[in-house]
Order: structure tokens, then sequence, then C-alpha cells
């Protein structure tokens, strides 16, 4: 019986196993199954992880666009509300487009300075003159005209801008112009005129201070005498300091109104070539250049003290000493031919009265004696009236 049992039992068995059904792999395991055997599995994930990566991320910036749009449209909404009717309401849509052109090229960093103009002076200030200052640059300074600073200032600079020395003050007037007193003896109308203006010009300046609804005569006005005004926009000839014109070798004595310098008459002597060459080594300018507008008669060439100075032509000594107009020590030679040169301020002089030179000859040296502001040579040619150098010299 027990065999009979256990020949049954084994009998049940297979049957069971074989009417269980079979699970076959699906189509994505046998392609899995397939990569990792060709060694692609680790590939296979590195791609399945980039590619999440890339899906969540995509997600994660609508999810957060979606968010913020409704956000800004609960806030606009609640600020309409909270507006009161009527207020004005900025249309950004309507607001004007700055394109911006982007090109290829070297960058610039930006400027974190910004020259702000200056507003307009609206009275005479103080200008203290430092080392290094000229008439010209000065005038620069304060957008003005050179020669509003000296006629602004006679009484210090004597319409003489080498006159300028370090510690003058200079009053700076709001305009161009002259700066003047008026000391009476004549119209107050003919007054005016002397400076091309008219009186009601120079009364009605605000600056002046002059109640014009008092006068009822503006070419006779009642100003008071030693009043100091403004004449905006005036001129006037300067007041000459230079040398005087037509000193020759016949008749040098012509500059003996000058100083000691001044020589007797001379017969004969070098004649020049009427070409010029340059009377220095350094042939740049130290400050001061050919300006009739500025008094300035001359180049300023740069230069150091006892550095030579050489005949700029052949010719005569005519003047050979201390100036008192403020050329200090000064050489003037006429060339015969109708020229004359000046040389002006020198440390040292090499030559004297009636002396013949040369071409090129050393006849002094760099100074800045009488009215100078620093070392450098002074230099004119003359030929009955005093013309630009820069059109006779050679290019420097």
């Amino acid at each position: 019986m027990m065999m009979n049992m256990n020949n049954q039992f084994q009998d049940e068995t297979p049957k069971a196993e074989q009417e269980k059904p079979v699970k076959q792999p699906s189509a994505l395991s046998s392609w899995l199954n397939s990569l990792t055997t060709m060694g692609l599995g680790e590939s296979l994930i590195k791609l399945s992880t980039n590619i999440f990566s890339v899906i969540t991320i995509v997600a994660v910036i609508i999810w957060a666009r979606t968010y913020y749009a409704q956000a800004q449209t609960n806030v606009d909404g609640q600020n309409q509300a909270q507006s009161p009717q009527g207020s004005d309401v900025v249309n950004i849509e309507s607001a004007p487009v700055i394109s911006v052109a982007i090109s290829d090229g070297i960058s610039r960093s930006a400027q974190i300075h910004t020259n702000i103009p200056s507003r307009p002076r609206n009275e005479i200030s103080t200008y203290v003159v430092q080392q290094g200052d000229t008439v010209f640059g000065i005038a620069e300074k304060f957008g003005l005209e050179p020669q509003t600073i000296l006629w602004g200032n006679y009484n210090v600079l004597l319409d003489n801008p080498h006159s300028l020395q370090p510690g003058q003050e200079l009053k700076i007037l709001p305009v161009d112009g002259v700066y003047w007193e008026w000391l009476g003896g004549i119209s107050f109308g003919s007054w005016a005129e002397f400076y091309g203006v008219t009186a009601k010009d120079i009364i009605e300046y605000p600056l002046n201070h002059i109640d014009a609804s008092t006068i009822t005569d503006f070419d006779n006005a009642n100003i008071p005498v030693g009043t100091w005004l403004i004449i905006p926009n005036g001129k006037r000839d300067f007041v000459s300091w230079s040398a005087p014109l037509g000193v020759t070798r016949e008749n040098p004595a012509s500059a003996r109104v000058l100083g000691a310098g001044a020589c007797e008459p001379v017969s004969g002597g070098a004649v020049g070539y009427g070409a010029f060459v340059y009377p220095a080594n350094n042939h740049t300018l130290s400050g001061f250049d050919f300006s009739p507008e500025a008094n300035h008669s001359g180049l300023d060439f740069a230069g150091n003290t006892g550095e030579a100075v050489y005949a700029s032509d052949a010719g005569v000594i005519v003047y050979a000493g201390w100036n008192d107009y403020g050329y200090g020590n000064m050489i003037m030679i006429d060339h015969g031919n109708g020229f004359q040169t000046l040389y002006a301020h020198l440390s040292a002089l090499n030559v004297g009265c009636g002396q013949s030179v040369g071409q090129g000859e050393v006849i002094g040296a760099i100074g800045s004696t009488g009215r100078s502001s620093g070392s450098h040579l002074h230099f004119e040619i003359m030929a009955g009236t005093k013309v630009n150098p820069w059109s006779y010299l050679p290019p420097p």
C-alpha cells in the first residue's frame, strides 16, 4: 500500500509541473540582455541618466515660468485695483525701444567719471598763478581769450604775457572783455565807444550792479569816478612793451630809449641771405606762440639756461645789452636786407655793438632775464612790421 502511495505521489508531481505555464522574457528584457552581452550596459545607463536629467530640468523651467507668470498677473491685478482712478499709468509697451549695437572688437571699460560742464561764472574770481602757468593756459582753463587775461589785469601784467610770475593774483572775468576804471573827464558814451561797445552795454551788464532805471541818459551817465567796470566784449589796443621797428645799422640809436644796450651807427658789415635758421637747438615752444591778439609778437623756444643762441641770419649787431621793457638781456641783428631779428631774456651775450656775425654763429646763451616766467629764448623777426617767424623758418 505504501508503494502505491509513493507511486501516486511521483505520478502527480510531474503532472503539476507540466501543467504550470512557462513565463517568456519580454522583448525589452531580451534587448537589454543583448546590449549587456555586447558590453553596452554601462553606456546605456549613462545615457538614460542624462536623458532623465534633461527632462527634469525642462520640467522645472516650465513650472517656474508658469508660477511666476501667474504671480505677476496677480500683482498687476492688485496694483490696477489699488491705483486711483485717473492716475497716470505708464505703458511699458509704448516706451521707446533703445537698440544697442553690438560689434566685434576691443571692448572698453565703463567711464566712472563724467565731465560736467562748469556753470557760467557770475562774478569776478581770483586766480593765483602757479609755476608753469602761461597766459594762454590760464585763458583756456577758464574758457576765455588770452587777451582777456591781459585786459583784466593791466596793473599786474602791463599787457606783457612774460610778466606772469608764480604767486600773482589775477582777476578772472566772467566773460571776454576789458576790466577798467572809469576816471571821468569825457562822456561815458565816448568812453564806451573807445572799447568798441555802447554805454548801454556796460550799464545794463548785470555784474556791474548799476541800476539802469535811475539813469535817463546812458551816454552821459553819472557813474561815480573810480568805479571799476566790466566791459563785456570790449577791446582795446595793447600798451606797447616790445622793441621798436626800423632799428638798422645806419640808425641803431632809435633803440636808445629801450635801455643801455643801444648802439651807435655802423657802416658796412655782413648782409644776410634772406633765409633763416633756428636760433636754438630746441625747436619746440615753451608755451608762448606768435599771437598778436595776446600782444606776443614772437616765438618762445624752450631751452635751459646756458644753452647756445645762434644768429638766425648773417648781419650786424645793432643792440646788445640790457632792455628796460621786459626783454632783459637782448640782442638785435640788422641783416641789411630789410630784416631784423631779436633775441631776448639771455643769460649771456657773446657779441657787442657793431660786430658782424655769420648765419648760425653763437651770439649768446638762453636765460630768464627781464620779465620771464622761466628759462627760454624769445625770438622775433621784423620786416617793417613784426612778422610770424613760422613763415620764415624751415619746418621743425
